[in-house]
């Protein structure tokens, strides 16, 4: 290999394998819209968000501020041009004052500008506040794992220019009402999402456990990162750990200890959650969907699903639900 090349290969190993190592769990944090609201409020105000479960709930002061009061945890002050997020679905309020009551966002006859998308206007006719907020959804099964490590509430950093750039953004939106604002507002949340979680993991991430905790050892998280990227392939122990440029016994009881279990178990369940996916959103036969993760017989995939998910192949796609 001459220099470039190797200058080339280096760096391609630090974008994934340094600071930025969450970057392949990061690609996965692709949403789809459940619901979206945009909210013209002035004080007093308050509104009950419901829970939704496996939903993520973010909310964005454009104009004012509001005060997030999520049970069981202290009430935050959201200011103009900050983003908090709820990530696993609670129900909570959003209100200018703690002593405010609240009402259902659905009480004050919101305007349905699409079957997902509502614009209501309520409250006592004081200080204005407008805020964008939203329910959204991922399927990805690296995306759920993800968000099942992030606490109950999560407030954006005012420092990040990226945050800053989309929170002007969906001010300009709310402020202008066009044609089309949901795809616009969906297309931002994605952005104003990703930045968010990818700020915080940087500064907890020491704290994560698991293969996300794993990604930030180089020669454990060039393993992990090999056999999400690549599930379908027949990867061995042998394999993976000279991946990790490491002897096959100190890999495989480093990778467990990092981890929390051994590297083909945890390569099983890497591709029946991705096989769970396939089957729920596509129309995929099951014997398409298991040699498409290296399975060479319908009756060793089945077997392997079901002892890891629970269920069969078959109820899997029935019911909708890879929880």
């Amino acid at each position: 290999m001459n220099t470039v090349e190797s200058t080339i290969d280096d760096r391609s190993s630090r974008m994934w394998l340094g600071d930025d190592a969450l970057g392949d769990a990061l690609h996965s944090l692709r949403m789809r819209g459940v619901f979206y609201v945009r909210s013209e409020l002035t004080a007093p105000w308050g509104l009950d968000i419901p829970a939704m479960e496996d939903c993520l709930w973010f909310h964005a002061p454009v104009v004012g501020s509001c005060l997030l009061d999520l049970p069981g945890t202290e009430p935050r002050l959201v200011g103009e041009g900050e983003c908090v997020l709820v990530p696993h679905g609670r129900g909570h309020r959003v209100v200018d004052n703690p002593s405010s009551l609240s009402v259902s966002m659905y009480d004050p006859e919101p305007q349905w500008i699409s079957d997902r998308f509502i614009v209501l206007e309520h409250g006592g006719g004081g200080e204005r506040a407008v805020l964008i907020c939203g329910a959204v959804k991922f399927d990805h099964p690296t995306a759920r794992s993800l968000l099942d490590v992030l606490p109950d509430v999560l407030v954006g950093d005012r420092g990040s220019a990226v945050s800053a750039a989309v929170l002007e953004l969906l001010a300009n939106e709310a402020a202008a009402r066009r044609p089309g604002g949901e795809a616009v507002v969906t297309r931002l949340a994605d952005i104003l999402i990703i930045d968010l979680v990818r700020a915080w993991l940087r500064e907890e991430g020491a704290e994560i456990g698991g293969w996300l905790g794993a990604l930030r050892d180089r020669q454990i998280g060039a393993a992990v990162i090999a056999m999400h990227r690549y599930p379908e392939r027949p990867w061995t122990v042998a394999d993976l750990a000279r991946t990790a440029a490491m002897s096959r016994s100190a890999f495989a009881a480093r990778f467990t200890a990092l981890v929390g279990e051994a590297p083909l178990v945890h390569l099983t369940r890497r591709r029946m959650q991705l096989a769970a996916a396939e089957l729920m959103r596509s129309n995929a036969t099951i014997s398409s969907v298991a040699a498409s993760f290296g399975y060479g017989s319908d009756a060793a995939f089945s077997r392997a699903f079901t002892r890891t998910m629970g269920r069969s192949p078959s109820s899997m796609r029935h019911s909708g639900s890879a929880s």
